[in-house]
């Protein structure tokens, strides 16, 4: 029990000096983190706990962590964990625990809505614009781990047009269990000819602002990547 305090304690740390630098101007998007043993030695706890903190951020999708040594090594911040959201991303810690069957109703409900409401606030230039620059990008895909990062940032960018932060901020936060699952639908189907229509035409409802198709374009969408769940 008292290692899961220290461990909680931390991820916590980490996060707060990450927030704190940010905060300062001393940390921005694309710049390395203290090494392990400088933040271990900073937060006086061990270098284990430090990795673990490490690995849960990256996992949130705060972080991108590159093994290796000198100049390249090290988490890279790659996004910013906005100081009103720490609580909601620390109840994120068991994401990589979830089911599938958690996964995918969590987002049939979210994906619902926030295409329903995105399309009822059309036009919506700025989230248009994100949700067309995913498309070409999952088009160019050289692999599923690609295709599956464009295809995280249009659905994060549906429910960033939904004009309800907190949605929007629950989408961020399932990125990385999004992620795993969304990575062995795409191996499984082999082609995601499929999966690019559905975002075409999910992408045209909102912009059309056509509520009840961009509903029924989400719902279709999600099953045809996991149809064992439909």
């Amino acid at each position: 029990m008292a290692d899961g305090r220290r461990r909680t304690r931390a991820f916590e740390e980490v996060l707060l000096q990450v927030e704190r630098r940010i905060a300062d101007d001393g940390l921005k998007v694309g710049d390395r983190l203290p090494g392990e043993r400088q933040l271990a030695e900073q937060l006086q706890v061990s270098r284990s706990s430090v990795r673990e903190a490490i690995r849960v951020l990256e996992t949130l999708g705060v972080v991108s962590s590159q093994v290796g040594r000198g100049p390249d090594a090290g988490a890279v911040l790659t996004s910013r964990p906005d100081s009103a959201l720490t609580d909601l991303l620390r109840l994120s810690l068991g994401l990589s625990s979830l089911s599938l069957r958690e996964v995918i109703d969590t987002r049939l409900m979210i994906e619902r809505w926030s295409a329903e409401h995105a399309a009822r606030a059309a036009p919506l230039p700025e989230p248009a614009e994100a949700l067309m620059e995913a498309m070409p990008a999952m088009e160019a895909a050289a692999s599923a781990e690609d295709f599956v990062r464009h295809d995280i940032a249009f659905h994060v960018a549906i429910a960033e047009a939904s004009g309800n932060r907190l949605i929007a901020a629950v989408m961020r936060a399932l990125r990385g269990a999004m992620r795993k699952y969304a990575i062995e639908a795409v191996d499984r189907l082999g082609d995601t000819r499929v999966l690019r229509e559905d975002h075409r035409r999910i992408h045209d409802a909102i912009v059309s602002g056509d509520a009840a198709t961009a509903v029924d374009a989400v719902t279709a969408h999600l099953a045809h990547a996991y149809p064992e769940l439909f």
